[in-house]
């Protein structure tokens, strides 16, 4: 199984709103935010980290 943990930091409130586009995420306030990815892949005997830093 692989998935993908996708966190947000704001500087702002913690309140978003999604654009008409379906797809862009930005803060109700319009404060700085930064996103990253990790994807990991669950095998039977591990966890993988896909993208070390």
């Amino acid at each position: 199984m692989v998935f993908t943990i996708a966190p947000m930091v704001n500087l702002g409130g913690r309140a978003i709103r999604i654009l008409e586009d379906g797809w862009t995420v930005v803060t109700k306030d319009d404060s700085l935010s930064a996103q990253f990815e990790q994807p990991l892949a669950i095998t039977e005997t591990r966890c993988r980290i896909l993208t070390p830093f």
